[in-house]
């Protein structure tokens, strides 16, 4: 899924996380923004690469164009 048909499929949670890791926020900042630990941003991101079959921020930019 690409766009508006990526947000259907995450969660709230890894949406915000995922715009944040699109718009080449670093993990820290975006724990320290949400008020959450490091390792549950990266297990979030870990997730949405995993949902929408991505390797990385590039592609995961490039997905949510």
């Amino acid at each position: 899924p690409t766009g508006s048909a990526a947000a259907a499929v995450l969660t709230p949670r890894e949406w915000s996380i995922a715009t944040a890791a699109a718009a080449r926020e670093r993990n820290r900042e975006i724990a320290d923004r949400l008020g959450l630990s490091l390792r549950t941003v990266e297990n979030h991101l870990a997730s949405v690469y995993r949902k929408l079959g991505v390797a990385g921020r590039d592609e995961l930019r490039e997905h949510l164009g």
